[in-house]
């Protein structure tokens, strides 16, 4: 039997995600819809919070996934065991009900080169097979990306790793990643990495 991917809106699960949020911003002090800038880029990877295992939660815009934001758009956040990630246990699917963007502002020293890299997979579980999606830096388009999932599993998702680089020009940068496939099954983005270039041989 093939495994799909049901989407069940229920009154439980809204309750939970917003609880969620709201404790996350509780303890961050930051209000809902707001900007935080983090000091440093952290959580790449995406495990924060904890999804419960083989499942997901979807997050919709104004929603936080720990230090990013869903700008625009639905995404899914992926627990352990659904499907393989790239490093850790979670990682998040780009188009969740629709296409989604998630975004996260850290702080940056002016004039710096900065490496960005992230991997990047496709949900399998339904079309288009060929999935899109886009990297920016401060709303400006830096990458497009593409992956196709012809005979990738959940189990051997295929990722592979993408990376640019961008010069800060302010106190702080926001990096978004979104889907340009509109359908319940997108991009997959895991083990994104910024690090400040002093030099280093990926940044050219």
């Amino acid at each position: 039997m093939s495994i799909s991917r049901i989407r069940r809106t229920t009154t439980a699960t809204a309750v939970a995600a917003l609880a969620t949020v709201s404790l996350l911003l509780a303890g961050s002090g930051v209000a809902s819809g707001a900007t935080r800038a983090f000091s440093r880029f952290d959580d790449g990877s995406f495990e924060t919070p904890k999804i419960a295992a083989n499942s997901f939660q979807g997050f919709t815009a104004g929603q936080v996934i720990g230090p990013w934001r869903v700008a625009a758009g639905s995404v899914d956040l992926i627990g352990a065991g659904y499907w393989q990630a790239a490093e850790g246990d979670q990682s998040v699917d780009l188009s969740g009900s629709n296409a989604g963007t998630v975004t996260q502002t850290f702080t940056t020293t002016p004039g710096t080169t900065y490496s960005v890299t992230y991997s990047i997979a496709g949900n399998p579980n339904a079309g288009p097979v060929v999935k899109t999606g886009q990297a920016l830096v401060d709303g400006q388009l830096f990458q497009d990306f593409t992956f196709d999932t012809t005979g990738k599993t959940l189990a051997a998702m295929g990722y592979v790793t993408r990376q640019f680089t961008f010069v800060a020009t302010a106190a702080s940068t926001t990096l978004a990643f979104r889907s340009t496939t509109n359908s319940n099954a997108g991009p997959v983005l895991d083990n994104v990495q910024v690090l400040p270039c002093t030099p280093c041989p990926t940044c050219g």
